[in-house]
C-alpha cells in the first residue's frame, strides 16, 4: 500500500498521532520544535521552543515579545516550524502565519507554569543580550 494509505485525513489528526509516537519513543522532549522567522528584509532565525498545544487553530509556543524572535514575529508573522523525532526517523514541517494567543490564554500558560519559572520569567531579563 501507498504510505498516503496510512495517513489520516486531517493534517492535524495526523500530527496527534506521531505526537503520540513520539512521546513513547523520543527520550527528551518530543514537543521540541525548531521555529524559523525572519526580518523583513529576509534574515533568516531559527531556534528550539517548546510546543505547548496544537488544535485546529494551529500550533501554540510561548515567547518573549520583547526577544529577536517576537520582534522579527511583529514584523513579519510568516514562520516555519520543524518538529524532527530522530528515534522515528520523521521529521514534519508546517509554514504558516504567527498570530499572539489572547492575553487570556497567555495568562493561563504563565500560571501554569512552575513557581520558581514563573519569579524567573518576570525578574530576568530573557533574550537580551549579555554585556
Amino acid at each position: 500500500m501507498p504510505a498516503e494509505d496510512f495517513l489520516a485525513v486531517s493534517p492535524y489528526a495526523q500530527f496527534h498521532a506521531w505526537m503520540a509516537e513520539a512521546e513513547t519513543s523520543e527520550p527528551n522532549d518530543p514537543n521540541a520544535m525548531a521555529v524559523a522567522t525572519a526580518t523583513p528584509d529576509g534574515r533568516p532565525s531559527v531556534r528550539t521552543v517548546l510546543l505547548k498545544g496544537v488544535d485546529e487553530r494551529g500550533f501554540v509556543f510561548y515567547t518573549n515579545k520583547e526577544s529577536r524572535k517576537g520582534e522579527e514575529l511583529s514584523l513579519n508573522p510568516n514562520a516555519a516550524l520543524l518538529f524532527h523525532w530522530k528515534s522515528l526517523q520523521r521529521q514534519i514541517r508546517i509554514e504558516g502565519t504567527v498570530e499572539p494567543v489572547t492575553d487570556a490564554e497567555a495568562d493561563a500558560y504563565y500560571s501554569s507554569r512552575a513557581r520558581i519559572s514563573r519569579l524567573g520569567a518576570w525578574a530576568s531579563l530573557q533574550s537580551r543580550p549579555l554585556a
